[in-house]
């Protein structure tokens, strides 16, 4: 199968769909894989790495498209770009539907793009593993993220996260357990802040006490306690995650306004929407904002700040899914792989995804359904 890896067209997204080491993998199985010039150099992978293991450097991205049968990328294709496509191309990309716009589906479907939404890959356990990968790298970043911000020169609160002897450390409130939640925790507790988790579910908070030892506090997510804790808060980090739908709104204005002057608030959730009421998407380019004497970090591909190690682990998940396209024929992928399935929005002129189908008032037609036609 031909393999393509366009640049991405989102400024200031730094990552790239596939390393070099898996575009070997991939001309090992006897694809032919064709990267665009300078597609993975922000990333560190300059066009001789992918040349050197078989690449086919190409030096436009109609090119890339037009030859290839799989489009691999990492934010979701352009509506020029998914015009170039002809129908029966797949696509494999983040999505994000619950901030996608509604020509951008109904492109895809008169297109008859077959579409994959990463994070819409889910596993029979449960799991998301590409949007897992990404989700532990988001809540890392987030509290180093803030740490910065904090900073005096950062228009913060002038303190660090651990304080020090006799000088008490910064106050860390992680809205939502989940990987990214988890993630933020573990790292601002490392660093000796003094963190609380707050969830609705309860049994993720207990996950979360035992796995770190007790060394944070974990409370129930009420209105009452949501206020009390952000008004409390150095640093609030939005870990929100609805599956299969926008991130409500947990953190109204009025709540923002009772945060100390100079505070920091990273909402990761902005990505499908975020769940601060002040927010609303940013760039690395211009990261950050101030309402309310508060400080809003608000990047929607976060991880991109970190372009290589979050390349390694976007291909470590979404490579195998990759050459099992390339070497079995998309039906008979999709046929073996139930979680692969999962992943597809769209499909022969077909919304196969109750996401998008709800978001967007399409028909919803299971993709099994299709494939047995």
């Amino acid at each position: 199968m031909n393999i393509g890896i366009p640049n991405e067209s989102l400024k200031h997204e730094n990552r790239v769909a596939l390393t070099p080491a898996a575009v070997a993998s991939l001309v090992q199985s006897r694809h032919s894989v064709f990267v665009e010039s300078a597609a993975g150099k922000l990333s560190r992978f300059d066009d001789e790495s992918y040349k050197s293991v078989g690449g086919q450097i190409v030096y436009s991205k109609d090119e890339v498209i037009r030859r290839s049968d799989l489009v691999c990328g990492v934010e979701a294709p352009t509506l020029d770009e998914i015009e170039m496509m002809e129908p029966g191309k797949i696509s494999l990309s983040f999505l994000n539907l619950p901030v996608a716009r509604q020509q951008f589906i109904d492109t895809l479907l008169a297109k008859r793009i077959n579409s994959v939404g990463y994070e819409l890959i889910e596993t029979e356990d449960g799991d998301r593993p590409v949007l897992h990968s990404m989700s532990e790298i988001a809540g890392q970043m987030s509290v180093i993220t803030a740490a910065r911000y904090l900073e005096t020169d950062g228009r913060g609160r002038g303190i660090t996260l651990g304080g020090i002897s006799g000088v008490a450390p910064a106050a860390v409130v992680v809205l939502g357990a989940g990987v990214v939640g988890t993630e933020a925790a573990r790292t601002a507790a490392g660093l000796g802040a003094q963190v609380i988790v707050i969830d609705t579910d309860l049994r993720r908070l207990r996950n979360i006490e035992n796995l770190l030892l007790k060394r944070v506090t974990t409370a129930l997510a009420t209105p009452v306690v949501v206020s009390k804790c952000i008004a409390y808060a150095d640093v609030l980090i939005g870990a929100v995650f609805i599956k299969g739908g926008r991130t409500p709104h947990v953190v109204t204005e009025d709540m923002v306004k009772s945060m100390k002057p100079g505070a920091v608030i990273v909402d990761v959730s902005i990505d499908q929407g975020g769940c601060v009421a002040t927010s609303r998407p940013t760039t690395l380019h211009d990261p950050a904002y101030v309402i309310h004497d508060v400080i809003h970090y608000c990047v929607p591909n976060i991880t991109a700040a970190v372009a290589r190690t979050a390349t390694y682990a976007l291909t470590n998940t979404v490579l195998s899914y990759v050459q099992e396209i390339a070497s079995s024929g998309l039906k008979d992928a999709l046929r073996n792989n139930s979680g692969l399935s999962r992943g597809f929005c769209s499909y022969e002129g077909n919304c196969t995804n109750k996401t998008a189908s709800s978001i967007f008032g399409k028909e919803f037609r299971r993709i099994e359904d299709l494939l047995a036609q």
